[in-house]
């Protein structure tokens, strides 16, 4: 049996290359936004030169603080058929448009 008690702190997204946690969990990242904490070294964030502690302030003009809603809303995109998420990243001080293919099969 599974417990009901707190989610693990991470999620993965393996079809990026990603493992994600809230900013409010990261020491230093701030209260807006969801962390990179694992980028896989071949998956197509590494390729966009996404970095461990960029952090995902929105995908598409929407706000995402948590794991879930970067899933939401990268599923929907899916659905709409698109290919690539917009993804506002902040690296470091500054804040950088990344066009994410996500459309793979």
């Amino acid at each position: 049996a599974t417990s009901q008690g707190k989610k693990s702190a991470t999620t993965s997204l393996p079809q990026l290359g990603l493992s994600l946690a809230p900013a409010g969990n990261v020491a230093g990242a701030g209260k807006r936004g969801v962390v990179i904490v694992a980028v896989a070294p071949n998956g197509p964030a590494a390729e966009h030169n996404i970095q461990s502690g960029d952090v995902i302030l929105d995908i598409s003009g929407n706000a995402v603080s948590t794991p879930a809603e970067v899933r939401k809303d990268l599923t929907g995109l899916q659905q709409e058929g698109k290919r690539y998420a917009l993804m506002r990243l902040k690296s470091g001080q500054t804040t950088e448009f990344v066009a994410l293919p996500i459309g793979r099969a």
